[in-house]
């Protein structure tokens, strides 16, 4: 199994923090769901999944059920440029649950625990 890199974003500081997992134990788990930060190795924290991306690179989105890539009618959003008004376009998307092959994710802090990030 690949490792996972997770990016943590602390909305109070403005910053970002990169870690990397050698076991993916978020397997499972969906877009908007919140977790516990012992299952990343932060004690006392809770985290917010906000999105991601596979080993490909397609990002993820919440309204794309399941797992494995999908290909969704869409006007804008995650994984799409600006476009014209009132166009929709068929693009691949990654789902909205993390898998083997999923390889970044991003999480928000939504509480936080004694040691510093």
């Amino acid at each position: 199994m690949a490792e996972l890199k997770i990016v943590l974003n602390d909305p109070k500081a403005k910053k970002s923090y990169s870690k990397t997992l050698a076991e993916n134990s978020l397997v499972g788990r969906q877009v908007q769901e919140t977790i516990e930060g012992s299952l990343v190795g932060l004690e006392g924290y809770e985290f917010l999944i906000t999105g991601g991306a596979d080993n490909t690179g397609t990002a993820m989105r919440a309204d794309a059920p399941g797992m494995g890539k999908k290909k969704i009618l869409m006007t804008q959003g995650v994984g799409l440029r600006k476009n014209v008004r009132g166009r929709k376009v068929r693009k691949t998307v990654a789902g909205n649950t993390v898998y083997e092959k999923t390889s970044m994710l991003n999480l928000k802090v939504t509480k936080y625990g004694k040691t510093p990030l």
